[in-house]
């Protein structure tokens, strides 16, 4: 019964993303600032859901554009993701983001993932284990909406969402960065190593 619900919101949340055009999910604006050396191999892009270890601060000049907007999908309020949550929260303010949240229990996530969409922001930004399954389910159908996974990984992921995750002194400030840069570089669908 629950999959059926959930398959008939994603199918629901397909027609109203068809009905309404082609052009508010995703964002054409460019980032502020370029990547350093050592975030990519330019002459060996990653494949999707490849692997990258960019060089540490090698994301540091890049920044949102004026007036990006980013939902921040949360699940849960266990210490790591409330530590995310709050990462999140810091680095918004700091570049002047438009912020919005959306906050789910882990039975209603594929709710959530519609409604945080049907916002239309730039980038989902999404912190809680709770979500993965869920975005393993509906992300697929979106792929004009990116999606950023801190701190966790999707096991197939699609071209629309990217996860940064880290090991060791690294944090969750440093792998959001890390994330943010890359998508708004068009390095999206593959997984951001921290280690």
């Amino acid at each position: 019964m629950r999959l059926r619900h959930a398959a008939a919101l994603v199918a629901a949340a397909t027609l109203s993303v068809s009905a309404g055009g082609c052009a508010f999910f995703g964002s054409e604006r460019r980032p502020i600032g370029v990547l350093g050396a050592g975030f990519v191999d330019p002459a060996a892009p990653p494949p999707p859901e490849g692997t990258i270890k960019p060089k540490p601060g090698s994301w540091d000049a890049v920044r949102p554009p004026r007036g990006y907007r980013v939902v921040l999908l949360t699940a849960g309020d266990d210490a790591a993701t409330t530590t995310l949550v709050t990462a999140v929260r810091h680095w918004a303010k700091a570049e002047h983001v438009r912020l919005e949240t959306v906050a789910v229990t882990e039975p209603e996530a594929v709710d959530g993932i519609v409604q945080a969409m049907s916002l239309r922001p730039d980038l989902v930004v999404c912190a809680g284990n709770g979500l993965v399954d869920a975005l393993a389910l509906v992300t697929a159908s979106h792929l004009d909406q990116q999606f950023l996974v801190v701190g966790a990984q999707l096991p197939e992921p699609t071209v629309n969402v990217t996860a940064a995750i880290w090991q060791g002194a690294w944090s969750a400030g440093a792998a959001l960065r890390a994330g943010v840069a890359s998508v708004l570089n068009d390095l999206t669908g593959i997984v951001i190593s921290l280690d």
